[in-house]
């Protein structure tokens, strides 16, 4: 499944980049998707069997599962 992670600072997103790559999850940052809303407009896409939502810098906004029609939101970090 492929899934999106917004954070509220591009550092968050960076350390959960390196963290999902180092446990051999493929990931890579880019810009955040126009119809969701980010605080710092950066985001992790990766692909994995479940979100691993355990394995997402504290300052995560949410994570998203990426459906054929759009996103689905699996988790908000208020």
């Amino acid at each position: 499944m492929n899934y999106i992670a917004t954070f509220y600072t591009h550092a968050a997103a960076l350390i959960t980049d390196r963290g999902l790559k180092h446990k051999k999850i493929p990931s890579k940052l880019a810009p955040v998707p126009r119809v969701l809303s980010s605080s710092c407009g950066t985001c992790v896409m990766y692909t994995a069997e479940d979100p691993h939502l355990s394995d997402m810098d504290q300052d995560v906004e949410a994570v998203y599962e990426a459906t054929g029609t759009g996103y689905r939101e699996l988790m908000r970090n208020e």
